[in-house]
């Protein structure tokens, strides 16, 4: 998987509610730095990253480091609606959900249409 990869828009909005889910009940870290750490430890449930993230670079590596640590990841078209979606009033390029709380669900359904488990 690369940053290119489309997925379905079923699937982005899956990730975004699992992001404010987990905010709420679970535990998030939000940036690449932290995103890149909790994929690094193997320690992340799923790793959503922006797609319209500039330079391109800064994110490149969390696809492949995701695939390596077998740790979800799902490509989301806006780092505005990540930011949200994170309790941000910033856009942010990744995020990271550590413990997944009410969000399991939503993390799930996102295994299954990514993996098809």
């Amino acid at each position: 998987m690369d940053i290119n990869t489309e997925f379905p828009q079923e699937v982005i909005e899956k990730a975004y509610e699992a992001i404010e889910l987990a905010r709420k009940t679970g535990k998030i870290k939000k940036g690449t730095n932290e995103a890149t750490k909790a994929a690094e430890r193997g320690n992340a449930k799923l790793i959503v990253v922006a797609k319209d993230t500039t330079p391109k670079e800064i994110i490149m590596h969390i696809p492949m480091l995701c695939e390596e640590k077998n740790i979800l990841c799902v490509i989301v078209p806006s780092r505005e609606d990540l930011g949200a979606a994170a309790g941000l009033n910033i856009p942010t390029s990744s995020v990271a959900i550590l413990q997944e709380g009410e969000a399991k669900e939503a993390i799930k359904f996102i295994a299954q249409r990514v993996r098809g488990e």
